[in-house]
């Protein structure tokens, strides 16, 4: 049976930051092979990019299929445990949620129940590459239960999301001489100083849009004018992207370019009886997947206030509890399908 909390440390261990996630897959491949080879089940490797992966196994015809993603946010750093926690990144976001769901397929299996999949996908925290190539390549299932910290509460609302790119050019010049150059970096200053003024739309159960301007690079030495700059922004959704975007272009006018790089829509679910709710501010796959593999659900352990920081750790008792709730929603489905 699955240790739950040693596969959890053991994918910890293996780093996994958006577009290196081969290592990991690699590794989640064997171990599902060996299930797949127990139960009589298949595994395979879905081509992303790069040769980058995502990776479905299936036991029988999958009406219901449990997700969630492979690759981490920077910086890396190892795994560590004390009596109620395990530590490290993707600990929770969402390496325990992987051995959680695997746990829990494995306790079907071994009750002789079939029709069950699993879909672990790359590239979740930056662009969502491999939720869009598995979006044309479904496999039939009609229910999907994707995984993301919520507390081991049903989400019932997540923001959408909206990534832009804002780039200014300007001309070199020796720093002493500024009235010779064009500074690309102040021009993108003013841009940045304009976007975070821009009214936010707020909605009654997602509450309001948010803003954060998450890298900004630039320039090429301190005593040089700056003949390029950028910024990298993202945008939490309460509604529709548009009337956000074109305001982005309409305050950054000539002085800069503001290019989309993705979009995620706003996602309500449905509810399922027995469980807690919450309404979460993040985004995940289940939007770019719902409909193809299936009505989604989300849901998982480990807390998202601590995912993306230098505390980021998933209670054991949660891990444990999450096999227990994949498991009894997995039968439940099952039951519907």
């Amino acid at each position: 049976m699955t240790n739950v909390f040693a596969l959890t440390r053991t994918l910890v261990d293996i780093p996994s930051v958006s577009n290196d996630e081969i290592r990991v897959g690699e590794f989640l491949f064997g171990e599902l092979s060996k299930l797949a080879a127990k139960h009589g089940g298949r595994v395979e490797r879905m081509a992303v990019e790069g040769g980058r992966f995502n990776l479905f196994a299936a036991w029988g015809e999958p009406i219901v299929t449990l997700s969630t993603h492979m690759d981490t946010v920077p910086p890396f750093f190892a795994s560590s445990e004390d009596g109620e926690f395990i530590r490290g990144r993707g600990s929770c976001d969402a390496k325990g949620i992987i051995a959680a769901m695997i746990a829990a397929v494995e306790t079907l299996l071994r009750e002789g129940t079939r029709n069950i999949g699993l879909l672990f996908l790359v590239g979740e925290e930056r662009n969502s590459v491999g939720a869009r190539a598995a979006a044309h390549e479904p496999r039939g299932a009609r229910y999907l239960i994707n995984g993301e910290p919520t507390e081991n509460k049903l989400a019932l609302a997540s923001k959408g999301a909206l990534r832009l790119e804002i780039s200014a050019t300007g001309r070199m010049a020796h720093s002493g001489y500024p009235e010779l150059g064009e500074s690309a970096i102040e021009k993108l200053l003013d841009t940045l100083e304009a976007v975070r003024r821009i009214p936010l739309p707020a909605d009654a159960l997602l509450g309001q849009s948010t803003i954060n301007i998450g890298t900004v690079t630039g320039g090429r030495a301190p005593n040089v004018i700056a003949d390029a700059a950028k910024a990298e922004v993202f945008v939490r959704l309460v509604g529709e992207p548009g009337p956000i975007r074109d305001a982005f272009r309409r305050e950054a006018g000539d002085r800069a370019e503001v290019k989309e790089i993705g979009h995620i829509p706003v996602m309500k679910f449905e509810g399922f009886d027995g469980l807690p709710t919450t309404v979460v501010s993040f985004t995940s796959d289940a939007p770019i997947l719902g409909g193809a593999w299936g009505k989604a659900l989300l849901i998982g352990p480990g807390s998202i206030h601590v995912a993306h920081t230098a505390e980021e750790r998933i209670a054991k008792r949660e891990l444990m509890e999450a096999v227990g709730i994949y498991t009894g929603m997995t039968r439940k489905l099952l039951g519907r399908g």
